[in-house]
């Protein structure tokens, strides 16, 4: 299959890459056009525009950092929607607006084109590795064409639904993991005040009841000072942001969601947006004087996990079709 991957930025492009190293044949697009040789060095083919790229592909791919920019890219002069024809696939892998996917959707099936949300979770470490996990909201028959190819880019594979499904779970579970940073940078800094080694800390933590992803994979980098995770405080805001309006528009009288989304404003007008996210601990540590640091935690997480071929994961109490 000929795949089209727009968007090479932190996941973006240690996903094209794992296509490339799995032998499909892919042509990229970014607007940071210094990106091309290292791609085209790799065996990718550099389009000229969206819609060239849509022409010359079976399935087109999007990572994008927003809905506007995804939007721009699907439905400009040059834009993909301009290059689409019968049976080929819109993925769109970002973190995005569910009713504006869907939006976007009915353009792509307006010119009989399959259109397909497929965000994915799990970090930047992971999709390196092709590890990652994947959310899949289409019709059936388009995500069992698409499967192979999700597959590779990833290890996990859950078909969702609908499409708009996808994008609906990825910012409920990137809610869910912002308000596990938070509480975990509470834990942390609580423990360091009362006198307590940061190291058994951690150790205690993981081998608990307490433990989480975000603390085995975000606490590290917490307690090595780097914070450095690929992902930062404007993105963070973004996503809960995006699942704070889906609680109201179904009028859920939500308390933790507008509690969060208060901490990461505050977070990144002291901050900056593109601080990296767990350096939310630092308002506590300014706050009180405390340092949240401790040695022989890495700079950034690398998959321990062996690459592995990818697997549909089948929800409790369904039967694969």
């Amino acid at each position: 299959m000929k795949i089209g991957f727009i968007g090479l930025g932190n996941v973006g492009s240690k996903i094209a890459k794992n296509l490339i190293n799995n032998g499909f044949k892919l042509t990229v697009l970014d607007l940071n056009e210094t990106l091309s040789t290292s791609f085209e060095d790799i065996g990718a083919k550099w389009a000229s525009s969206p819609k060239e790229l849509a022409k010359h592909s079976e399935m087109i791919i999007t990572c994008l950092p927003s809905p506007k920019a995804c939007s721009d890219v699907m439905e400009g002069e040059e834009g993909i929607i301009k290059g689409l024809s019968k049976g080929k696939i819109w993925a769109e892998m970002s973190t995005t607006d569910f009713e504006e996917v869907k939006r976007i959707g009915n353009l792509v099936s307006a010119v009989s084109g399959e259109p397909m949300d497929c965000p994915v979770s799990g970090g930047c470490h992971r999709a390196a590795t092709g590890n990652i996990s994947i959310f899949a909201g289409t019709q059936r028959e388009t995500f069992e064409r698409a499967l192979p190819v999700l597959k590779t880019m990833g290890r996990r594979i859950l078909h969702t639904g609908d499409l708009g499904s996808a994008s609906i779970l990825k910012v409920a579970t990137n809610y869910l993991a912002t308000t596990n940073l938070i509480s975990v940078s509470e834990a942390l800094i609580t423990c360091k005040a009362a006198g307590l080694n940061l190291n058994t800390t951690f150790e205690a933590f993981k081998i608990s009841s307490g433990n989480s992803f975000v603390h085995e994979t975000e606490g590290q980098v917490i307690l090595n000072g780097s914070r450095d995770i690929n992902f930062t405080m404007d993105l963070v805001l973004k996503d809960i942001g995006l699942f704070d309006e889906i609680a109201k528009k179904n009028k859920i009288p939500l308390e933790i969601s507008p509690l969060i989304n208060k901490i990461f404003e505050d977070g990144q007008s002291k901050y900056g947006p593109r601080e990296w996210s767990p350096n939310i601990i630092k308002r506590l540590e300014d706050a009180t004087g405390i340092s949240v640091l401790a040695p022989g935690f890495p700079d950034e997480i690398i998959d321990d996990e062996a690459p592995e071929e990818g697997y549909e994961v089948i929800p409790t109490g369904s039967v694969k079709t």
